[in-house]
């Protein structure tokens, strides 16, 4: 699995600005994990809490084994260290994701900005951000982020 990720990663620093084209499952997850990793680290920390909410999240909402999971989210982890833009992993998504499926992918990032019981100012304009890159208006986004926060109240 890891080598796929890599290959991915090649074709995605060779492609051009323009270039268009379909995406595998494994680019999906990537982008996904990327924008999840990315998320967890905006408050400077990537905590166990975090960590441990993106492993679930890769494993439950993609389907993939727990080796597999920690494979995607090392290799996510090393493009948010490489100061990876976020444009190219957004644009997956919004590409590739039905609008539905982008609400959903609102609301594990949700999950993970929750992680650690704190939206810090900075969390919640990155997730504003984020919302506007893949084509998910405010309202929904909002929406997304209120059934996490019932879904995270109803546990307590």
């Amino acid at each position: 699995m890891l080598d796929r990720f890599k290959a991915f990663l090649e074709v995605k620093q060779a492609a051009t600005e323009g270039e268009a084209g379909g995406h595998t499952p494994d680019e999906f997850h990537l982008a996904a994990a990327v924008l999840l990793v990315y998320a967890a680290t905006a408050d400077a920390e990537f905590g166990k809490d975090e960590r441990t909410r993106i492993e679930w999240l890769c494993e439950h909402r993609f389907e993939l084994g727990h080796d597999e999971a920690n494979e995607l989210i090392q290799a996510a982890e090393r493009q948010v260290e490489n100061s990876v833009q976020l444009l190219g992993f957004t644009r997956t998504i919004k590409d590739g994701f039905s609008y539905d499926e982008r609400i959903h992918l609102m609301e594990m990032l949700w999950e993970v900005v929750y992680a650690d019981e704190l939206v810090e100012a900075h969390e919640a304009s990155l997730m504003r951000q984020i919302a506007s890159l893949i084509y998910v208006d405010d309202r929904d986004s909002g929406i997304a982020r209120s059934r996490v926060r019932a879904r995270l109240d109803a546990k307590d």
